[in-house]
């Protein structure tokens, strides 16, 4: 399977913000931009896989400026890095004012997708190659997120199996009691 860039995938939404993505203050819901950055880091999964995608998690997102009614919003998607069958697409997000021209980071996201077969199971994804030195810190910067999702999965996975109940007779003193 032969490997792809960065920029084989990424893809830009824009979408100009309305009266209907906000709420009374005149701020836009943020799951009006949750929405719009699944799509642009859905669109730039299956450029890089050629495969349908399915949003697997959304490891992480910021909202660091709030976004107005009329702002033109932009949602830039790019995979950072591909594994076997998953891949993490990063979003930016910026807002501006097209009365000014001001530009501002408004968010930011990293999310999860699996390629799907035909068959809709899991399926390989090209290798990602690097052409920058931006593009190989962001694929740094995801395997050491990946690392901290996966530790984090056997961790909790580890401390459900201390809090599972006892079956009665187990030695627990309370087991089998009605409370």
């Amino acid at each position: 399977m032969q490997s792809r860039t960065p920029s084989q995938s990424t893809s830009v939404l824009a979408h100009w913000m309305g009266v209907a993505d906000a709420n009374a203050s005149g701020d836009i819901h943020g799951g009006t931009i949750m929405k719009l950055v699944d799509e642009a880091a859905g669109i730039a999964s299956v450029r890089h896989s050629r495969r349908r995608t399915v949003t697997a998690s959304i490891d992480r997102m910021s909202f660091l400026v709030p976004i107005k009614i009329g702002q033109l919003v932009t949602f830039t998607a790019t995979v950072n890095a591909a594994w076997r069958t998953s891949m993490e697409v990063g979003v930016r997000v910026e807002a501006e004012d097209p009365r000014t021209g001001e530009v501002r980071h408004a968010s930011s996201a990293y999310l999860t997708f699996v390629a799907l077969d035909d068959r809709g199971l899991p399926t390989a994804v090209p290798p990602l190659s690097t052409e920058t030195p931006t593009d190989a810190r962001r694929a740094h910067d995801a395997e050491l997120r990946r690392r901290h999702r996966l530790a984090e999965r056997e961790a909790i996975e580890h401390g459900r199996s201390a809090f599972s109940p006892q079956p009665p007779g187990s030695g627990d003193a309370t087991a089998g009691v009605s409370r």
